[in-house]
């Protein structure tokens, strides 16, 4: 029933904003996702990703639900992406605070982002975080490890080089464009490997003049 309903209506995902740091890539997702009318995007913030809007940003959280199509609160959990039957298409947290991957890994549902995770687990939908923490502590390699194994995938912000990203912004697009490949979405901002002589041979000519970095 659900396969049916997906060909009938965009992709839904779900975006939840943590409280790590880093909560621009959060935002910037969303105007990512923004910019595809495919897509609907459901949005929950947790009260620490609200006070690292202020605390990192010159903009709030309400921008960030701005936005999202739907947008609820963190202490929701009647909410619609609580219960497994509302048909999503998966969820993305970004970022991803030890805390919350904590909860997760032990089924520890306490705020809305939480229990829309559990679910997307428990209905064997695509899970990815994006986790935000440096550096990292046995405690936190061992939640990651957990959260890997019961089906999350794990996208850490890592810094990139082959395609030339200079900006921070291109550094933020590469990390999401990744992510939003599991779900089956195509960002024109991620930059794909071509091998070092590209598709005819040729070398491939760098985007970006590093020698001053």
């Amino acid at each position: 029933m659900e396969q049916m309903e997906q060909g009938q209506r965009k992709k839904r995902i779900i975006v939840g904003i943590s409280g790590a740091s880093g909560v621009l890539m959060g935002l910037r997702l969303l105007e990512i996702l923004k910019e595809r009318p495919d897509v609907e995007t459901h949005l929950v913030l947790t009260d620490g990703a609200e006070a690292n809007f202020l605390q990192e940003t010159e903009t709030t959280a309400e921008a960030a639900r701005a936005l999202a199509d739907v947008s609820y609160d963190a202490d929701d959990l009647g909410a619609a992406i609580a219960s497994g039957t509302f048909p999503v298409d998966g969820m993305i947290v970004v970022p991803c605070s030890m805390k919350t991957l904590a909860g997760l890994v032990t089924g520890y549902s306490e705020n809305l982002l939480l229990r829309a995770a559990d679910v997307t687990l428990k209905e064997g939908r695509p899970l990815v975080l994006v986790p935000r923490e440096t550096p990292l502590s046995r405690i936190h390699l061992r939640n990651l490890l957990a959260a890997a194994e019961v089906g999350c995938t794990i996208v850490p912000p890592m810094l990139s080089f082959y395609g030339g990203q200079e900006t921070l912004r291109e550094q933020v697009g590469q990390v999401l464009g990744k992510a939003l490949r599991f779900f089956g979405i195509a960002y024109d901002g991620l930059a794909v490997w071509q091998g070092p002589q590209g598709t005819r041979g040729e070398r491939m000519p760098r985007k970006k003049d590093f020698s001053n970095f």
